[in-house]
């Protein structure tokens, strides 16, 4: 079977470019070609103002002045994620005038999405049918189809080249667009579109990031309402050293596309960062209830696969500002979740970690030991490295319980998945679960009593993790691996060493509620009395006033009243 596929592929690939170039009269493709793409059609369905705002955008290229207006607002919705309707107006356009070369071009990006995970098999094929069609064209600039080559050469031998050789490939094709197009302000949007999807996640230097971030940032005091600047600034500086180069974006660009459930979302990826958590609740909360009114819009049986993304960052905030409640009222309504839509790497890794945090926060290590995943029909064996948060989370919480036993089966499945993983040549991912296992395995020598290797195995884990970039899906690691070094310098009575641990860790993880009050506890502990009344202080500003507060809380207004 597996040889036969490919020849059945080129015949067919190989009929849709009869299609294409036998109808050449009124240059436009055949009526077939276009049926084979499959195009989602309909209204737009966006949830917000009811005028359909998502910013200022225009793309001068070859539309008549009847289908401009559709194409503007094609490439808005593109340049905020909204890929489904993006497409369904790109079908528009095809359906109104079939000849317009640039609008095959949008279904292709519409379906390439640089900065997500890499495109399916149903949607590189799409891409490819769509930029055959654009390139078989006549009727088109030479700047369009400079463009359309950028972007065929992403889906050229799809089946051939693995996701990130074409990605570099296309950043190395939009390079030279804007280079050729100097003064084409889309050229300099979708080439640092392209610096950031080809970025190298290990890279911690963020070398293309930085070279995104400083054009988009040269084009923002002219361009303050174009979706793609503000949002993309937002990526470029994805990361704590960055981080606050993104606040004036991130603060922006909510109402520049007030229509777009993602702009609601993604500004919280720079409050994250900064550890701002009324700013990141805010946002997703807004962010959560437009994604619901979409799924409700479009008739979806269940949930959109965007709400669970927020939910995680939701809960994720919840937890650093200690209101256990409102984070356990966000998990119960997850387990109520029986039908997502799309189920993709979102979805499975909100499912994994919203739970793993919660336990793991809260140092609930027995209810950690035996976390049950969930859903339990969920295509696990999909998402290894998704999976991989459950065996970590049960192992670290087995360790810290005692059962060593069980901590052993626990690392052994991790072991098992980083192999995997290593295998399918996806080295930034088996870092991370090179991470988790050797946090586990950590914390069982520490119960064995072999402090020195135990201390030495959890330092490798964070200096590995240090030197991996989180992914973009995640409000953070689940627990920071410094951070449970420090843990295991307190639990050994080397409080000034922990200390030490703690801040490095807020460095990268701004106002863990975790990572200050252990700062606290240990500098209280070490005699460092400005240190300790510092990081106590901070945690209560941040955590504000609860009803049902943690007992860490209540600790540090203790020690602040007595000095």
């Amino acid at each position: 079977m597996r040889t036969v596929l490919p020849i059945i592929t080129t015949i067919a690939y190989s009929c849709l470019l009869l299609f294409i170039t036998c109808k050449q009269k009124n240059n436009a493709p055949a009526k077939e070609a276009i049926t084979a793409l499959q195009l989602k059609r309909g209204a737009v369905v966006t949830c917000g103002p009811p005028n359909q705002q998502f910013g200022a955008v225009a793309f001068e290229n070859s539309c008549s002045p009847k289908t401009k207006a559709d194409f503007d607002l094609a490439l808005a919705l593109l340049h905020s994620f909204e890929y489904d309707e993006a497409e369904k107006v790109f079908a528009r356009i095809i359906d109104e005038e079939p000849g317009t070369a640039i609008a095959y071009w949008g279904v292709a990006m519409a379906n390439f999405h640089p900065l997500w995970s890499p495109p399916t098999g149903g949607e590189l094929e799409k891409g490819a049918k769509a930029i055959a069609i654009a390139q078989s064209l006549s009727n088109k600039t030479k700047r369009e189809s400079d463009y359309i080559n950028a972007t065929a050469g992403f889906y050229k031998d799809y089946d051939k080249k693995d996701h990130r050789s074409r990605a570099l490939i296309f950043e190395k094709a939009m390079e030279k667009i804007h280079a050729d197009y100097p003064r084409d302000e889309e050229a300099a949007i979708f080439y640092a579109l392209a610096l950031n999807g080809a970025a190298d996640p290990a890279d911690k230097t963020f070398s293309k990031q930085k070279k995104a971030g400083d054009m988009l940032s040269a084009m923002y005091s002219e361009k303050t309402n174009h979706p793609g600047i503000v949002h993309y600034i937002i990526h470029s500086y994805d990361s704590p050293l960055l981080a606050p180069l993104g606040l004036a974006a991130a603060r922006k660009y909510a109402s520049v596309a007030p229509s777009s459930s993602h702009a609601q979302h993604m500004p919280s990826h720079i409050f994250v960062r900064l550890g701002y958590w009324d700013e990141v609740i805010q946002s997703n909360l807004v962010a959560a209830e437009s994604a619901r009114c979409y799924a409700e819009s479009t008739g979806l049986e269940g949930h959109w696969d965007e709400e669970l993304h927020c939910l995680d960052y939701l809960i994720y905030a919840y937890l650093q500002k200690g209101d256990n409640a409102r984070a356990k009222q966000e998990w119960d309504y997850l387990k109520d979740m029986k039908k997502i839509d799309p189920v993709n790497f979102k979805v499975a890794y909100a499912f994994a970690a919203i739970p793993a945090r919660y336990v793991l926060e809260n140092k609930m290590w027995k209810e950690a030991a035996a976390l049950e995943i969930n859903p339990v029909g969920f295509s696990w064996q999909q998402y290894p490295w998704q999976s991989a948060i459950l065996y970590y989370t049960r192992g670290l919480g087995s360790a810290h319980t005692g059962n060593i036993a069980a901590a052993k089966t626990e690392l052994a499945k991790l072991k098992a998945i980083h192999d995997t993983l290593t295998l399918q040549k996806d080295v930034y991912k088996a870092n991370f679960v090179q991470v988790q296992a050797n946090t586990v395995e950590a914390w069982m020598l520490l119960k064995e009593g072999k402090t020195v290797d135990a201390l030495k195995l959890m330092a490798t884990a964070a200096d590995l993790e240090d030197n991996t970039q989180k992914m973009a899906v995640t409000p953070s690691e689940v627990l920071p691996a410094r951070e449970l070094l420090g843990d295991m310098l307190l639990q050994l009575n080397e409080p000034a060493k922990a200390f030490r641990e703690y801040e490095a860790s807020l460095l990268q993880h701004a106002n863990r509620f975790n990572g200050l009050y252990d700062a606290a506890l240990a500098a209280q502990r070490s005699g460092n009395k400005e240190k300790a009344k510092l990081y106590y202080q901070q945690l209560l500003n941040i955590a504000g006033t609860k009803e049902q507060e943690r007992p860490e809380l209540k600790e540090a207004r203790t020690y602040l009243n007595k000095i």
